[in-house]
């Protein structure tokens, strides 16, 4: 028993599409009141005291959706606007990261992307990363293609490369505790691959407009429970 806290917890935020269909709506007010879900998950995190938070957002394979894309870029300009106008983001010391091949998206999203990370990365109460236009195989390729650039350029030579030098080159460096998968679906999805080693899987059957912060409570309580062997 560790009775310890899962600081930094990833979660793949599944069902948005099914919960609209299972409750006669359109496809896009599933994402919409997903969205919505997401900014009440960063108070509950804050409150109960998670310190990074890391949300699959959107897939490189989600851009093949051709007949959803669109409407999903119009709702990502909408939420990064809304999260930069809101009291929690202007009264928290809230960090936001954005992590993926960022260069997918039109340019406009791509610069309120930057902004949003530049205004915030003094700061260190919450990190928000959001996992957009990410693959985890597609991390592992672009670390390996930096590395191999760094090692013509003789910045590092191979028997220096370690598990850590490697990590460094990834999108994000940090291993998360916990991660949690909504909807019911049982499997990684190609998401942090690297970093989720040794992480532990926490599988939620609720679709993600249905979390509450109670089931997020649970599965913290549930970490506390579990032993991290760490492959020992």
């Amino acid at each position: 028993m560790t009775n310890k806290f899962p600081y930094h917890i990833a979660i793949i935020l599944d069902g948005n599409r099914r919960y609209a269909r299972k409750h006669i709506y359109n496809t896009w007010r599933g994402h919409e009141l997903g969205a919505e879900k997401v900014n009440k998950l960063i108070e509950w995190v804050s409150e109960l005291g998670v310190r990074e938070l890391t949300l699959y957002t959107f897939s490189i394979e989600n851009f093949g959706r051709n007949k959803k894309v669109s409407y999903l870029m119009e709702l990502f300009r909408k939420n990064f606007s809304r999260l930069k106008k809101s009291a929690k983001f202007k009264k928290e010391d809230l960090r936001i990261n954005f992590i993926g091949r960022l260069n997918l998206f039109p340019v406009d999203i791509q610069e309120m992307m930057q902004k949003l990370m530049r205004e915030t990365r003094n700061k260190n109460s919450l990190i928000v990363n959001f996992a957009i236009g990410y693959s985890g195989r597609s991390e592992i390729v672009d670390a390996v293609k930096k590395i191999v650039n760094d090692t013509l350029a003789k910045k590092i030579i191979p028997k220096e490369i370690s598990e850590e030098v490697f990590a460094s080159y990834l999108y994000m460096s940090d291993e998360p505790d916990m991660i949690i998968r909504t909807g019911g679906e049982i499997r990684i999805s190609n998401f942090l691959i690297y970093q989720g080693a040794y992480s532990e899987w926490y599988f939620i059957k609720k679709l993600w407009p249905e979390i509450t912060k109670r089931d997020i409570i649970k599965a913290i309580n549930d970490y506390k429970l579990r032993e991290r062997r760490y492959g020992r």
